[in-house]
C-alpha cells in the first residue's frame, strides 16, 4: 500500500490533490475494500461500515491510517460517530479544511 511510503502527512505535502473529497473517498475505499477483502467497486460508500462487517479492530486501524495519511490525530469513535465512508469524506474534508 502506498502509506507505507510515505515519508509524513500527505496533506502537507499536496493539499490539492490528496485531500480532495474525491480523493479521500477513494483512499477510504481503497482501504475498507483491503480490510474486508473485497474489491473496491463492491464497497458501497453509503453504507454503514459496521453492515459491512468491519469490526472494531479494522475500525481503530482505520483511525490509525487516517492519522498517517492526513496527519490528523481522531477519536477511536470516528468510525460510529461518522459509519460510512460518506459521512468520514465530510468530516475529514472539513477537519483537512481547518
Amino acid at each position: 500500500m502506498t502509506e507505507a511510503t510515505a515519508t509524513g502527512p500527505v496533506a502537507a505535502t499536496a493539499p490539492d490533490t490528496v485531500t480532495s473529497p474525491q480523493a479521500i473517498c477513494s483512499w477510504l475505499v481503497d482501504r475498507v475494500a483491503y480490510y474486508l477483502d473485497r474489491t473496491p467497486a463492491e464497497i458501497d460508500k453509503g453504507t454503514e461500515l459496521a453492515e459491512m462487517g468491519l469490526d472494531s479492530v479494522y475500525a481503530l486501524t482505520l483511525c490509525g491510517d487516517i492519522e498517517d495519511r492526513f496527519g490528523l490525530v481522531v477519536e477511536p469513535t470516528m468510525a460510529w460517530d461518522h459509519p460510512t465512508i460518506d459521512a468520514i469524506t465530510v468530516y475529514l474534508t472539513t477537519e483537512l479544511a481547518r
